[in-house]
């Protein structure tokens, strides 16, 4: 039986001197060099004892030999479980515990503070050098293991989701579901062995991991490995790419620098976003800034890449596009959610559900959320809201969550917010509903102002309220300095609610 993942990503290109990573530092990795340092992790992993299907967690910094750990793991046909360097101990320990991981993996340098971490579940402690070598407590083995059968539906991964509505969920990935996205984005945005991406992103994230690398892998394109997103590294490797996957924030970043230039940027053939909505008016401002009109697209952790606009056609600013192919996306009423499903008609808003080899196989030891969210017949429950026009785009409309039901009536944040984003004084906007006494909830706008045009809350309604009905109007409007958003840019409007959950209480 054949291993569906290493004979597509690392395989073909195990003999290659081609390059596949450009350090920041310089120095490069060609494909032969990484295959044989996941080669000698493979084979320190298995005499250090870990079975095929055993969870391997891994919390390391950006490097190539944190690339090469997961190369390592598709060839033991273990199971991936990437972490947030950010994560606390606390954190840690849940994660170990619920996944029953039998390895923490981390740099050698966190190993001392991480050793209690992992003393507390069933996991060894394994540190990893700068030189990509794994001390597991067991002899070195001379030369690399081979590489273990795998079926397509066995796991490859366990990412965990936020957790902000609640316990964080681990969802498990196939070695079908990773190859079958990496073929489809390949082949859409014509991915070759001629790209350099440039890759800022971090790599414990399905972006940064398995739609940016996965299909690199496939397509034997190089990479241009930064640690993070830096203004003068971008800078620097900018001219020597052709393709970049970020996120909103990075493209915010990239016009508030002068640098950026339409001469910097010429010779790129993509820019693609995602991980968060980007703005109407980032979109204009980067067309008219370089040339590029950037490429959105939607995904989810469970699912890797859902929709994009396409490379060639047209790409539609507010809309992630058209489903991916063999991906099939539908809205329903979000109230049929545990009955058979009422398909709404285009352009009415309802829940985004999506069938297709990219949907992931449930919940880690969460049968109950599997079944809530995972119909029989294979259709995902996303908790995203949307709407499909009439040529078949997605549009996002917000979280099924962040739906404000005041005095009854359903309110989408997304129709306000694109109406004041869209105000000069604004840079952008969170709609969130607060508890009131008498509405049960009251919708209340969250506004960045501009910092040399500063909008007063009476300007600002006054002007978009003859767009609304009268149940949709704000009753607040909160001015602050910035938006909260996690590692990916999400806006995190839990928060929001929490923390001005009193402010009608009065």
């Amino acid at each position: 039986m054949p291993n569906p993942l290493y004979d597509a990503l690392i395989g073909p290109h195990s003999t290659s001197d081609a390059v596949f990573l450009h350090l920041a530092c310089g120095s490069d990795v060609s494909f032969r060099a990484f295959a044989d340092m996941a080669g000698r992790m493979a084979a320190a992993l298995a005499a250090a004892g870990l079975a095929k299907g055993d969870r391997v967690a891994v919390q390391v910094e950006k490097s190539a030999p944190a690339l090469a750990v997961y190369a390592a793991c598709v060839q033991r046909g273990l199971v991936f479980l990437p972490l947030n360097t950010a994560y606390t101990g606390a954190e840690l320990t849940y994660f170990m515990t619920d996944s029953g991981a039998r390895a923490l993996i981390c740099d050698a340098a966190a190993a001392p503070a991480l050793a209690p971490v992992a003393a507390q579940t069933p996991a060894t402690l394994m540190s990893m050098a700068a030189d990509g070598t794994l001390d597991t407590g067991a002899p070195a083995p001379p030369c690399p293991d081979k590489v273990i059968d795998c079926s397509p539906d066995d796991l490859a991964a366990i990412l965990y989701t936020s957790g902000t509505t609640g316990r964080s969920k681990g969802a498990m990935l196939t070695h079908r579901n990773l190859l079958s996205n990496a073929q489809s984005l390949c082949d859409i945005w014509e991915i070759t062995d001629a790209d350099r991406l440039l890759h800022a992103l971090p790599i414990f994230h399905t972006h940064g991991l398995f739609v940016a690398i996965n299909t690199s892998l496939l397509a034997g394109a190089s990479v241009i490995f930064l640690p993070r997103l830096d203004m003068d590294d971008l800078i620097r490797w900018l001219p020597h790419a052709t393709t970049m996957m970020g996120v909103p924030t990075f493209y915010t970043r990239m016009l508030a620098d002068p640098r950026v230039t339409h001469d910097l940027v010429a010779h790129m053939r993509l820019f693609i976003s995602g991980s968060a909505p980007l703005l109407a008016q980032t979109h204009a401002d980067f067309l008219d800034r370089t040339g590029h009109l950037i490429l959105e697209r939607y995904g989810m952790t469970e699912t890797n890449m859902i929709t994009s606009n396409p490379l060639r056609g047209d790409r539609v600013a507010g809309s992630v596009g058209l489903p991916l192919p063999g991906v099939e996306v539908r809205i329903t009423e979000p109230a049929t959610a545990d009955t058979p499903p009422t398909i709404v008609a285009d352009g009415q808003t309802g829940m985004i559900e999506l069938r297709g080899p990219n949907v992931f196989a449930g919940y880690w030891n969460m049968p109950e959320k599997t079944a809530e969210e995972l119909r029989p017949d294979g259709w995902f429950l996303t908790g995203d809201l949307g709407c499909i026009d009439a040529r078949g785009y997605l549009h996002i409309v917000g979280r099924a969550k962040d739906l404000i039901i005041t005095g009854g009536y359903n309110v989408y944040p997304k129709e306000i917010e694109l109406m004041l984003d869209a105000l000069a004084e604004v840079v952008e906007s969170a709609i969130v509903g607060l508890p009131h006494p008498d509405l049960g909830e009251a919708v209340v706008a969250f506004v960045v102002p501009q910092p040399h045009h500063p909008p007063d809350e009476a300007g600002l309604l006054e002007r978009i309220s003859p767009q609304l009905a009268r149940f949709k109007h704000p009753r607040a409007v909160i001015f602050v300095a910035e938006l909260p958003r996690n590692v990916m840019g999400k806006v995190q409007k839990a928060q929001l609610r929490t923390d001005y959950a009193e402010h009608f209480a009065d």
